[in-house]
């Protein structure tokens, strides 16, 4: 007979399984290559059964998660799934996702004509087992819309991403993580004219069950690569890690 102490762990187990999260040993093969970020999730694997929020608080944080989340697109997609993104007012370039090796053909842009109808398209999206994913461009969302979002995920497994307009508006809400992504200057390749890759300042505000943290990261072409930061005595500087694979 189980003690209460395993009851109880099975329990949070099962729990996660619902939300998305997997044993390590079963997810192990299935990280997409956020490196250190992905060990914040419990289980060291981004949990794709769930909703993430993103807190934009000016118009470039906007564009930043843009191109943070068509990074992680690039790898949900690979299997040749289609993404659905939904908008009030588009204001994504789609011929600019391909810097990020996501093909625009495959996503299906859909404009609403109001944030209801958009929540709306959103929780049938989500609904649809043929998606890799869904993102929606939203300036509210109360506790109890965000439980139906939670609810449409946890039966299809498909990963919902939510693009919050007004951070002045943020509310309680039932995401599993919540992001906030900034951009920071990027670095020319030595020798080379012209502008570098899109780098980031990635904040994970709140992740349930995880650990929040804070990392920078460049979308390298093929890939985020990690950007770590070294304390030296003229201050803080700024050396290239890894690719993350």
């Amino acid at each position: 007979m189980e003690s209460e102490s395993e009851l109880i762990a099975k329990l949070q187990q099962d729990i996660l399984l619902w939300q998305g999260f997997k044993p390590v040993s079963a997810s192990k093969a299935e990280r997409i290559g956020l490196g250190a970020i992905e060990d914040a999730f419990p289980g060291g694997v981004f949990p794709k059964r769930a909703i993430h929020e993103f807190i934009s608080v000016f118009p470039e944080d906007a564009a930043a998660s843009d191109g943070f989340i068509a990074g992680i697109l690039s790898s949900l997609m690979q299997d040749g799934a289609a993404c659905a993104w939904i908008s009030t007012k588009r204001r994504l370039f789609p011929a600019s996702l391909r810097s990020f090796n996501v093909e625009p053909e495959r996503i299906i842009f859909m404009d609403a004509k109001s944030e209801k109808d958009a929540l709306w398209i959103m929780e049938e999206a989500l609904r649809c087992q043929g998606l890799a994913a869904v993102v929606a461009e939203l300036d509210t969302l109360s506790l109890i819309e965000s439980r139906r979002l939670q609810l449409a995920v946890e039966e299809s497994g498909v990963t919902g991403f939510i693009l919050r307009k007004s951070a002045g508006k943020t509310a309680t809400t039932i995401a599993t993580a919540r992001w906030q992504i900034s951009p920071i200057a990027s670095v020319a390749e030595q020798g080379m004219p012209g502008l570098g890759f899109p780098r980031w300042n990635v904040n994970l505000l709140k992740v349930r069950n995880g650990i929040p943290g804070n990392w920078i990261l460049e979308w390298a072409g093929e890939g985020f690569l990690e950007i770590k930061r070294v304390l030296q005595s003229d201050g803080w500087k700024e050396e290239q890690n890894r690719q993350i694979g």
